[in-house]
């Protein structure tokens, strides 16, 4: 397998892969994210637009297989930048880590720890932020698609030194496999302060 490290510009020749894989993992339990191409294109867009962006690549004979982005929370959208200016907190000195996207085949083999690794790594390199942050859909706990043997990822992040901040929270609109329209959905953010 090869993990490659893109950056700005280079990023934008994987826009529809990274759409496709982005489609089939996040219409998963617990996004259930029920999208199209190109609505994953214009969310996309910005990543190649940012110098300081990261794309961590996985490609086993070609094919992406795992993926997984970043940058400044002040380069994406006013709607994850709110809860910390309404607290005061400076958003451009927050590295935002997006999804880690992996296909079900190439789990448990360390793709997520690299993941993690990459971007905080990157961060630290930038050397311009206090905090990494990430945020996760929040699912009541008896949710009818909920698989039986769904196992919260919660445990994964702390082990990375993610916490959970309750005082940060943001809403995303998008429709849930078989919903008609589309529905709020509150995400909450996990942070870890990047010791200099």
């Amino acid at each position: 397998m090869e993990i490659r490290l893109l950056h700005g510009a280079a990023i934008a020749p994987f826009i529809t892969e990274l759409g496709h894989l982005r489609l089939q993992v996040l219409g998963e339990y617990p996004f259930l994210y029920d999208g199209t191409v190109l609505g994953e294109a214009d969310f996309l867009a910005g990543y190649p637009l940012s110098e300081r962006s990261l794309l961590v690549l996985a490609q086993e004979h070609g094919q992406v297989v795992g993926a997984s982005l970043g940058l400044p929370l002040s380069d994406m959208a006013d709607a994850l930048q709110e809860p910390f200016v309404a607290r005061g907190q400076d958003p451009a000195r927050v590295f935002y880590f997006a999804q880690s996207l992996v296909l079900p085949a190439y789990r448990g083999q360390g793709l997520g720890v690299r993941f993690f690794i990459e971007r905080e790594s990157y961060a630290h390199k930038l050397a311009d932020f206090d905090f990494c942050a990430f945020c996760s859909v929040e699912r009541p706990g008896a949710h009818p698609l909920r698989p039986a043997d769904f196992k919260p990822l919660d445990g994964f992040w702390r082990n990375r030194g993610f916490l959970r901040d309750s005082s940060l929270r943001s809403s995303w609109t998008w429709c849930d496999r078989g919903e008609q329209q589309a529905s709020e959905k509150i995400m909450s953010f996990w942070l870890k302060a990047l010791l200099r």
